[in-house]
């Protein structure tokens, strides 16, 4: 009951709110009348004053008054002037206002909200997040709150942040992650991406050097190696570029998944791409064509990134 007695006082609100620039008018237009009616009152006793002085003449005077007189009555409230009626779109939106708003709200929220659904403080969402990312995130935030050295709370959370695009959480929750647990080349890659994301997709000096700490761990880790010579493509270092995409390709499994990317960077750089497959055609699906290579080698560094 109290939610319905809520909605109807909002609704009032709502409604108060939306008619006070019509209902504002006509009071407005009393106010100016009032105001032009004590000017012209002013304006008889300065003509006095005037009179008084000897600055205008007796006939000066009548006519003047006259004339003033005239403005006066027609503003004056001894004979109000009738007042004019609200403009009919005026009226309209009163109604709709009053009477269609309220309604189609109520109607809307019947068909799309939950009435009947009971409240559940943040507390109870806390308890049973079910599938709310949002809610899990706030719930493992509080965790760490209150015992930052758990690592394992970091290390959980850092690509969370990082599949948000809260990369500036997910660089500080790498980085505990990696003092309090150690370093490893899944931690390591995740804090150098993270890195990355933060420059726009470039591979800092400080991202390259958390990607050799990790091949240091993991000497056949792709990622690392990927980065590492996506950095040198960067730096315009095309020939070590290409040496070290064609070096991974040639260590990478047959059907690995980033290899077709891999030999576009190949070709980007100049190189032939390795196939897929032993014995298969370089134009396969996923590869370069040799036109392909052609048009990139004639490219700028832009447009081959483009590519």
């Amino acid at each position: 009951m109290l939610f319905w007695i809520l909605v109807a006082v909002l609704t009032a609100v709502v409604a108060v709110i939306l008619l006070y620039p019509l209902l504002r008018g006509a009071k407005a237009a009393e106010n100016i009348r009032a105001g032009e009616a004590a000017v012209y009152r002013d304006q008889l006793r300065e003509l006095d004053r005037d009179l008084s002085g000897g600055l205008i003449t007796p006939e000066e005077a009548d006519y003047a008054r006259a004339e003033i007189g005239r403005r006066l009555i027609a503003v004056s409230a001894d004979e109000p002037v009738e007042t004019p009626k609200p403009p009919r779109h005026h009226r309209f939106t009163e109604a709709f206002v009053l009477l269609v708003l309220p309604v189609l709200g109520l109607c809307l929220y019947l068909a799309t909200g939950r009435p009947d659904l009971p409240s559940q403080p943040l507390e109870a969402r806390l308890e049973n997040p079910g599938n709310d990312v949002a809610v899990l995130i706030t719930k493992a935030e509080r965790h760490l709150a209150e015992k930052p050295d758990d690592g394992k709370g970091w290390d959980v959370l850092a690509p969370i942040y990082f599949r948000t695009m809260r990369v500036n959480d997910a660089q500080v929750a790498y980085r505990n992650a990696i003092r309090l647990l150690g370093p490893s080349p899944v931690r390591l890659d995740g804090l150098a991406e993270t890195l990355m994301a933060v420059s726009d997709g470039v591979v800092t000096e400080e991202a390259r050097q958390v990607l050799e700490q990790s091949l240091t761990l993991e000497p056949d880790n792709p990622r690392a190696r990927f980065y590492i010579a996506l950095s040198s493509e960067q730096a315009g270092r095309r020939d070590e570029a290409r040496q070290a995409f064609e070096a991974l390709a040639k260590q990478s499994p047959p059907d690995a998944p980033w290899l077709p990317l891999v030999n576009q960077h190949i070709a980007m750089n100049g190189g032939a791409p390795v196939a897929v497959n032993p014995g298969a055609d370089s134009a396969a699906p996923g590869n370069p064509t040799q036109q392909d290579v052609a048009a990139a080698e004639i490219m700028n560094a832009g447009d081959r990134q483009q590519m």
